[in-house]
């Protein structure tokens, strides 16, 4: 099995070190509050140290929840997200507790300790959760032995390695069908579409869709319905032919963003709702007996191939060579 996207070692082992720092603080809290509130330049009074134990329980109860999270981090994602959000509004607090000279800003250190050396690791284990979820269920947590070639048909009945035993392949892997850059690229093909074909070159799309009225609507939407698309919602081609799902950056990233803005809203191709794992990456093959003649794998989910060269690579590899 594709173990890829379990938790690794030290995503449990931050989370366990967590919970003993947590615990550790509490207690120290508890047992000696008169001491800790000397060194962050608080006076100690009966009142204020009974609080500040109070204080230090709810650390050490967290603590406890860290611990057990450590055990399963992404089944109790819960417990990270509660305790990054603590860690978050923590320091907000104590930054206005300071403008309002309430508390000293020696208390800092207690801050830099207690939340923002956390940020970091908790942020990616969150966000290493949430690719591990889109994993789930699909190709990635299959066997590497999974052979979807011979299983998956295209709405034209034909399988991809006999589509293309025929004639060679632009086989375009879109992502889901809100994504604006997949809107892009189906707009970009069915412009270039007559010139591609010219070239030698059929086109086939793999895409995350379930092959229903709305699949059917939305490619007929950019004159492309009579092409064969395979439909991979488990994402067992996309994993075959070298794709992905994506990484922060690649997804997320400012560069994403800004090609979205420049995509979606100035040349109004526009987003729709998510339909299909959007963390899959896209990519484009040129495919032609089993062979891979060419291709373009995305770095950032944003990219934008050139489709009409990729096609005419068949034009060149057909050109006899001379001595």
């Amino acid at each position: 099995m594709n173990t890829d996207y379990d938790a690794q070692p030290w995503v449990k082992q931050t989370l366990f070190a967590a919970g003993l720092y947590n615990l550790l603080w509490g207690m120290l809290c508890v047992l000696a509050p008169s001491a800790l509130l000397t060194f962050v330049g608080i006076t100690s009074t009966p009142v204020v140290s009974q609080l500040w134990q109070c204080i230090g329980m709810i650390v050490g109860v967290y603590g406890v929840g860290y611990i057990i999270a450590s055990y399963d981090p992404y089944r109790h994602w819960a417990v990270t997200l509660v305790g990054l959000l603590g860690k978050v509004f923590g320091p907000i607090g104590f930054l206005v507790a300071v403008a309002n000279g309430s508390l000293p800003s020696r208390m800092g250190w207690i801050i830099l300790a207690n939340d923002l050396i956390w940020w970091i690791p908790f942020a990616v284990i969150l966000w290493s959760t949430i690719r591990s979820y889109h994993a789930v269920g699909s190709a990635y947590d299959l066997p590497e032995a999974d052979d979807p070639l011979r299983d998956i048909k295209a709405n034209t009945g034909c399988y991809l390695n006999d589509l293309t035993n025929e004639t060679p392949q632009l086989v375009v892997f879109l992502r889901h069908s809100g994504c604006t850059f997949c809107r892009e690229a189906l707009t970009d093909i069915s412009t270039q579409r007559k010139q591609i074909e010219e070239s030698g070159t059929g086109i086939a799309f793999v895409h995350l869709g379930n092959e229903s009225e709305d699949d059917d609507k939305f490619f007929e939407g950019y004159g492309l319905q009579d092409l064969p698309r395979f439909s991979d919602p488990e994402c067992r081609l996309y994993r075959l032919f070298g794709l992905d799902l994506g990484g922060f950056s690649q997804l997320f990233g400012l560069r994403v963003w800004i090609r979205g803005f420049v995509a979606g809203f100035l040349h109004s191709h526009g987003r729709g709702a998510v339909s299909g794992n959007s963390f899959q990456m896209p990519g484009v093959y040129l495919y032609h007996r089993g062979q891979i003649l060419g291709g373009f794998r995305h770095d950032h989910a944003s990219d934008r191939p050139d489709y009409l060269a990729l096609a005419q690579q068949v034009q060149q590899s057909r050109q006899p060579v001379t001595a």
